[in-house]
């Protein structure tokens, strides 16, 4: 089982990026899903996480009021709506499902499972 995202590119200063995350191996309406970025030879960042039922979601402070999770069950994706975007957001975005089921517990990467292979996001004019 593996996630996949997509939605990465170039993008200026200030601009917006809507990153998707979804998988046909099984159905995400059960767990929660994290967003996390890393650049090259860096520790993975966590980003932020929605639980099963999108009621309940949680921010980094490093992306807090700029980002957006959301989750379309319907369409087994999960989403990070991206604004305001600086140059030091370029990274590497990856989402995986997180191993504590449908809530939200945890910002650990080794709590999370089932990774996606990554889409960049370069911001630069």
């Amino acid at each position: 089982w593996q996630l996949v995202e997509s939605g990465g590119g170039l993008v200026q200063p200030g601009g917006t990026l809507r990153l998707s995350c979804t998988t046909s191996g099984f159905s995400l309406d059960f767990f929660s899903v994290g967003w996390f970025r890393q650049a090259p030879g860096k520790e993975t960042e966590y980003l932020s996480c929605i639980s099963s039922s999108g009621s309940s979601t949680t921010y980094a402070d490093s992306v807090k009021g700029r980002f957006i999770v959301s989750r379309d069950n319907a369409k087994n994706t999960v989403y990070l709506q991206m604004n305001s975007l600086k140059s030091e957001d370029t990274r590497d975005y990856f989402c995986a499902v997180g191993k504590g089921g449908p809530y939200c517990s945890s910002s650990r990467p080794d709590e999370y499972d089932y990774w996606g292979q990554g889409t960049q996001v370069t911001v630069s004019s």
